[in-house]
């Protein structure tokens, strides 16, 4: 017996594709902003090393 897949709507599909799109989206904005979030994180952990050197 061969497996056979049911036909999804159109709707499904475009809204599918729809979401895909989107995480995509969402994934590449979460890539570009990666490395400003460790460079604060860098400043961050400076400026407290600082101020405990100097208190």
């Amino acid at each position: 017996m061969a497996w056979t897949t049911p036909r999804q709507d159109p709707d499904r599909s475009r809204r599918r594709l729809q979401l895909l799109a989107e995480l995509a989206g969402a994934r590449a904005v979460r890539q570009r902003s990666r490395p400003q979030r460790q460079r604060t994180e860098r400043l961050r952990q400076l400026i407290a090393t600082r101020r405990r050197v100097a208190g």
